[in-house]
């Protein structure tokens, strides 16, 4: 509290806490810094001696002091309050928290959600999750919360300065000194001056002559503060200490004297002293004289600047400067500026303090973010040139470059081989030169059957780009959320089907002249290509590792490995698992085929402000440039893998599937004559009539459209029961029916080469040799694992109906092959944000949709399907936590019974346990503060979340219920509590309660329940703390942090009788622990951010303050005391029976009342000196609270100063000798009245302190009777100290009366320890250098004070 309250707390405190706590700031230690074990021992058996001293002999509860209806006061005292000019310390402010709605920020340019998502939606679940992923952000916000926590929290905490500057006292001066001698301040630039000039010695008790001129060499140096100081020396050694030194910012004027001396000046100073100097020359004279009048007006004019700029305020200030005064009064007036400028500057005294700098975070909530899209360590792919040794000119006029005789195509993905998982969707690259690419005639012909659309080419377009720019992707961004050595970036590389493997490769391995060669293998890739450019086979492959260790550093140095040559036998994922795991077996990789060519690939790490870059569904991310030569980066979607560490809740719309064709076992079919080279063809379809036509929503390959209604699989040639690596992505749509499908056609392809394909019919060219489809749904949830399916061998209109198992009599037109066994091998993979594979949170949400219209009926149903939420798996309900949360809510205010609420918040504890355990918690406090959202309020609302919330934790925390799930809710309970606060805000807004008084916004229901749940967790955090710490201390502390927000939104006096009960649950003499809690709720409530407002500091006696009497009812720990002030009445009768407590329990109590006094200094709502003087009545008690227990202080371990215990004017001084068992004598009731009278007079205005000090003599005496006073006081040892004691009270009392009154009772408090004796003249020194540093008196300016008395 700057230096109001600071100037008695800081002391008596520091004192206090030192003597408890070793040294301030230190926990946890052993024993006080000096204090012996026998000393310990002392005081323990003391203690033990006298009862009362003892907290475990004699455990009595307090008194239990109601507090004052804070509402009823505020309405009966409205003209007081109204007519307060610090009015704004009593009320709140008007419209403290609002509810916001921000929108939701999505990385992408347009939103996720398709345009008619929301209306074709028909499942509750995918209307549920499309709404999390629209809706806008709801932010419940507190105008002031900035100063709702410690002060390390302030806006504007000020740091301690890393230098403090040098403090110089005349009084602490070697005696025999020469009266002149000063410090040496550090030379900062600026103006500069030195030479020879004659000094007159003004302490000459006759007139100045000739002969008491000294010659002395002068230098002029500016110091830090830019002020100025003109040292003199004996010779032009600078480098030495100075005989003396003049101090120019006391300087009020430079005037010509030859009265003395020819070319003499003098320099005018504030205290009316001069200093006599004379020059050599008149030219000497007047160079010195200017060079005064300039640092004397620079520093004028920029004082007068900065009071122009308003940066000068001053609750004390004596006059404004008049413009119309001469030079010396502008000089007086600059010095006035000045010194104030320098008051406003001066460091507050907790700045000093080692605690408010110490870095500690404990009580600091973290700062939550809202949702957004996380990725694991990024990649950017970026694919150059695959070039083979076999290269030729493919034009026919042999004009043009030279390249790859025949079209191939690349497709990039990830694999890790230490989990056997592919962790990446495919990423297909097209790296053929364009002259390579017209082999393929038209790039339609790449879709089978007449189903794939003709490419259009720029005209048409996705979300805003043009189709044309992204035909030919070459960059790509991977993500891997895990990264490791052993993950492998795989290129899989094909060609135009033509042949077997083996022949096609042949030529490409030899190192011979290839001219030839490559004419013969062109001739016929040009043939295949014209006849069956729409199918691709299998060539070769070619894998490197993508990271050096476990952190995620990018293995750049490395390239991809030699081409190996594809084996028809090894296709599948489990073969290059199996490959991969040679791969740094150089001995093994020796043994495959090599193909000479070289695939250029490089990896990077992805640039944080990557720009053009579009999403897996081809949605362009903010930063996009939509021009066609655009170089596009595309996004590769990642297959997270299935835990909850790994999982994030969802934030966008994705619907991606993933289908693979694994295996056709044809070997033992007899419904065909041919089917060798077997493709297989997939498309999706919404129905099985025989004219419905392919959706058109398969992603296409490089070349084509961007989507397509169908697509074929590479093909193996010969082979009869072929297998498949094929990877093909879906679109799905937004709704799923039992209608939706995959189909598969399978057709033979004839490789004849003597075949003219322009020529011949296309069934010659393929035949179909099978059907097979796949149902998507089953039991409502996307089928997702591999599947055997039949093949059949026609395909009729309404061939969904015959499943594997049904008779042939139904359906005797389908002829299955092979009699109908599942010769079909396919497995799917979901990517989806609005279809979950849960059974138990699909059964959820299907049971609420079904129940919607018959709520009561199916109640009973619903608690079945609530328990089995318990088995959901933990990575589902990260993924859908907002939209399954939200659900939960919901059912919560519908309920009818209690048992349905109960087992929903028994779900809730679940799912926060289970985010706590694999530490996401961050997710549930994103959820409460940016989504969770209560209904809208109507009318009709007759149940509310906070109401039923409330009720349900009351009945789960009944002795009678499961302890597990007790615990749990305790542990966990900051989650409910701010679901609590934040549902209590809404309804408040939406409702327009807010604007009711405190006492008409809830219902007497709500408040019933509040109570009754508050008491119903006090026995689990006083009694079972034992059996789960942690959870009763977290119960604790999100109890209080509950409490706190309630004073924000509920009847106030009703929350600090809760704050009442909760305090009655503790007794003197519990265990630390106990302790611990109880502080750390009041540490927690008192940080509220209008605590000065609600301890109404005011005055509540009757009528004008006459007699000190009245002001000291009025800030006494009395009941009324704290009764009117309620928080800090209790704050400080806590802290007072910790006080009476050990070790441990006393550095408790202290660092929170002490820390809270830190924030009233730092809090800038609080900066004006009345505001301060008002904020420090809240805290008078607390001076008795010192008093009381002094007997506690060790005064040897504390004493800030050097103490004298040998000398104290010729007597040993009896209480100091004493063994530290001895106790101070208690002073007496004369003393206190006294020091209360200079107290309580000085804060109101009743007494005048212009007197020097006067207790001073009384405590004296009073400390030691029978001696004599002169003896003892400052005033008879040291009367020219007691001059300037004199001096500096007048001038504290006449501008700072607080201070002046702090500084009495800093005073008492160091004597009534025997800090220090007023007889020592150490201690007298301490004693001056206090009140100087309270005053705000200069120490420069003590040498002109003490020089003229």
């Amino acid at each position: 509290m700057g230096c109001t309250t600071s100037g008695v707390v800081f002391d008596g405190l520091h004192t206090v806490f030192e003597r408890n706590c070793g040294f301030t700031g230190q926990s946890g230690a052993a024993q006080p810094v000096g204090q012996t074990e026998d000393e310990q021992a002392a005081c323990s058996r003391r203690e033990s001696w006298v009862p009362w001293l003892n907290p475990r002999v004699l455990k009595v509860k307090p008194k239990v002091i109601e507090p004052l209806d804070y509402e009823s006061v505020l309405v009966q005292r409205k003209t007081q309050i109204l007519s307060d000019v610090l009015r704004d310390m009593l009320q709140f402010p008007l419209e403290d928290f609002q509810i916001s709605t921000q929108r939701r920020q999505g990385r992408t340019l347009y939103p996720t959600v398709p345009e008619n998502a929301e209306k074709e939606a028909q499942s509750l679940f995918v209307q549920e999750c499309i709404k999390t992923y629209n809706s806008d952000l709801h932010v419940v916000t507190y105008k002031y919360e900035d100063y709702s926590g410690d002060f390390r929290q302030l806006p504007n905490k000020v740091c301690r300065p890393d230098k403090l500057a040098v403090h110089v006292f005349e009084i602490d001066e070697d005696v025999d000194k020469d009266e002149d001698t000063a410090s040496l301040g550090s030379q900062k630039g600026g103006i500069t001056k030195h030479g020879w000039l004659y000094k007159g010695n003004m302490n000459s008790a006759i007139s100045v002559t000739m002969r008491s001129f000294k010659r002395r060499y002068f230098h002029l140096t500016q110091l830090d503060d830019s002020s100025y100081n003109l040292n003199f020396y004996k010779d032009e050694k600078i480098s030495k200490e100075p005989k003396g030194t003049i101090f120019l910012d006391s300087c009020m004027g430079v005037v010509q004297n030859n009265k003395v001396r020819r070319f003499a000046f003098e320099l005018k100073m504030q205290d009316k002293s001069t200093y006599l100097l004379a020059a050599d020359s008149e030219g000497e004279m007047e160079d010195w004289i200017s060079t005064f009048n300039k640092i004397l007006h620079s520093s004028f004019e920029i004082a007068m600047q900065e009071k122009r700029n308003g940066d000068i305020h001053d609750d004390d200030e004596l006059g404004k400067a008049d413009s119309s005064l001469g030079s010396m009064d502008s000089f007086q007036s600059a010095r006035d500026i000045e010194s104030k400028m320098r008051n406003e500057a001066r460091l507050k005294l907790f700045t000093l303090d080692p605690d408010t700098q110490k870095l500690d975070f404990s009580g600091i909530e973290p700062d939550i973010k809202q949702y957004e899209e996380k990725f694991g360590k990024r990649i950017l792919v970026n694919c150059s040139d695959l070039a083979f040794n076999l290269q030729s000119c493919v034009a026919d006029n042999e004009e043009g470059p030279t390249t790859n005789v025949e079209p191939f195509y690349v497709t990039l993905s990830l694999f890790d081989i230490q989990n056997s998982r592919k962790i990446s969707s495919d990423f297909h690259v097209d790296l053929n030169h364009p002259s390579v690419r017209q082999l393929v005639a038209d790039p339609s012909c790449q879709y089978m059957n007449g189903g794939g659309d003709a490419l259009l080419g720029a005209q048409r377009g996705i979300h805003g780009l043009p189709e044309g720019a992204m035909q030919y992707p070459r960059q790509g961004v991977f993500s891997v959320t895990c990264p490791h050595p052993d993950i492998f970036l795989v290129a899989r590389i094909e060609k135009v089907l033509q042949g077997g493997i083996t022949h096609c490769a042949e030529p490409y391995m030899k190192s011979s002249d290839s001219t030839k060669v490559a004419q013969k293998v062109l001739k016929n890739a040009k043939l295949a290509c014209s006849r069956l450019g729409q199918y691709r086979m299998p060539f070769a492959w070619a894998a490197r590792p993508l990271f050096k260790d476990a952190s995620g550093t990018l293995d750049k140095s490395g390239c991809f490995s030699a081409i190996y040559r594809q084996d028809s036998n090894k296709l599948s994922n489990d073969d290059m698992f199996k490959l991969l795991a040679d791969f740094r077996k150089p001995e093994k990789m020796a043994k495959l085929p090599v193909i000479l060519g070289n695939l250029d690939v490089t990896i990077d790490d992805v640039a944080p402000d990557l720009t053009n870059c579009v999403s897996s569904s081809y949605i362009p991310v903010k930063t996009f440039d939509s021009s066609e030569k655009t170089n596009i980066f595309f996004e590769v979607e990642e297959f997270v893998p299935y835990i909850a560490k790994c999982s994030q809740p969802f934030t966008i719309y994705n619907n991606h599937l993933y289908v693979y064709p694994r295996h056709l076992k044809y070997d033992s079919q007899k419904s065909f004559a041919k089917a060798r080279n077997i493709a297989v063809c997939i498309e999706f379809k919404d129905s099985d009539e025989e004219e419905a036509d392919s959706l058109k929503c398969i992603y296409g390959r490089p070349g084509g459209p961007l989507f397509t209604k169908n697509a074929s699989a590479a093909v193996l040639h010969h082979q009869h029961s072929p297998e498949f690596y094929d990877e093909f992505k879906i679109e799905l749509p937004t709704q799923l029916n039992e209608k939706h499908h995959l189909l598969f056609t399978f057709f033979h392809v004839s490789c004849d080469t003597n075949s003219k394909g322009s020529t011949k019919k296309r069934d010659v060219l393929e035949t179909q040799v099978g059907y097979a489809w796949l149902p998507l749904l089953k039991d409502g949830r996307v089928i997702m694992n591999e599947s055997h399916v039949p093949v059949a061998a026609n395909l009729p209109a309404g061939y969904l109906s015959c499943q594997e198992g049904v008779s042939k009599q139904q359906h005797p037109e389908i002829k299955w092959v092979d009699g109908g066994k599942p010769l079909f091998k396919v497995s799917t993979h979901l990517v989806s944000t609005v279809y979950t594979q849960d059974q138990h949170l699909h059964n959820f949400f299907g049971h609420c949709q079904s129940t919607e219209s018959a709520a009561q009926v199916a109640e009973g149903e619903l608690v079945k399907y609530l328990k089995s939420l318990h088995a959901m798996e933990s990575y589902v309900m990260i993924h859908f936590l907002p939209t399954t949360l939200n659900q939960l809510f919901r059912v919560l205010t519908s309920a009818t019974r209690e048992e349905v609420a109960v087992n929903v918040t028994r779900v809730m504890i679940h799912i926060v346990a289970q985010c706590h355990e694999e530490g996401l918690e961050h997710y549930l406090r994103s959820y409460v503060k940016y989504v969770f959202k209560t209904e809208p309020y109507t009318s009709t609302t007759t149940r509310t979340v906070h109401e039923e919330l409330a009720k349900a934790m009351t009945a789960i925390l009944k002795p009678s219920t499961d302890f597990l799930t007790s615990n749990k809710l305790l542990k966990y309970s900051w989650y409910f509590f701010e679901a609590l606060v934040k549902s209590m805000a809404q309804y408040l807004i939406e409702s327009s309660k807010v604007k009711l008084s405190r006492n008409q916004r809830f219902s007497a229901g709500f408040h019933h329940t509040v109570e009754t749940l508050v008491n119903m967790m006090m026995p689990h955090i006083t009694q079972k703390y034992k059996d789960n710490l942690d959870a009763a201390r977290n119960a604790n502390h999100s109890l209080a942090v509950f409490i706190k927000r309630c004073l924000t939104l509920m009847d106030r006096g009703f929350v600090f009788k809760q704050i009442n009960n909760y305090i009655h649950c503790f007794v003197p003499g519990d265990p630390r622990t106990l302790f611990e809690f109880k502080f750390d709720f009041l540490r927690v409530v008192c940080n509220h951010e209008h605590y000065i407002p609600l301890n109404l500091p005011m005055p509540f006696g009757k009528g004008r303050i006459q007699r000190f009497q009245d002001l000291q009812l009025d800030y006494s720990l009395t009941d009324d005391f704290c009764k009117n002030h309620f928080l800090v009445g209790l704050l400080l009768r806590e802290v007072g029976g910790a006080l009476q407590e050990f070790r441990e329990i006393r550095q408790i109590s202290i660092h929170v009342l002490k820390n809270l006094m830190v924030k009233h200094t730092f809090d800038e709502r609080y900066t004006s000196k009345s505001q301060q003087a008002r904020l420090a009545t809240l805290y008078l008690p607390l001076f008795g609270l010192l008093k009381e227990n002094v007997h506690r202080l060790n005064v040897k371990e504390v004493s800030p100063f050097t103490i004298n215990h040998s000398n104290n004017n010729g007597r040993d001084d009896p209480l100091l000798g004493n063994s530290m068992m001895m106790t101070p004598p208690r002073s007496s009731t004369l003393y206190e009245n006294s020091l209360h009278k200079d107290v309580f007079g000085v804060i109101s205005g009743t007494a005048s302190p212009m007197h020097p000090l006067p207790p001073t003599q009384t405590l004296s005496a009073t400390l030691t009777p029978g001696a004599p006073s002169s003896a003892l006081t400052l005033e008879t040892a040291f009367p020219r100290r007691a001059t300037i004691r004199a001096t500096i009270w007048t001038r504290t009392s006449q501008r700072q009366p607080w201070v002046a009154a702090c500084c009495v009772v800093t005073s008492w408090t160091r004597l009534r320890s025997r800090a220090c004796s007023c007889a020592s003249c150490t201690s007298s020194r301490a004693c001056l250098r206090m009140l100087c540093l309270h005053t705000g008196t200069r120490p420069r300016l003590l040498s002109s004070w003490t020089s003229s008395h």
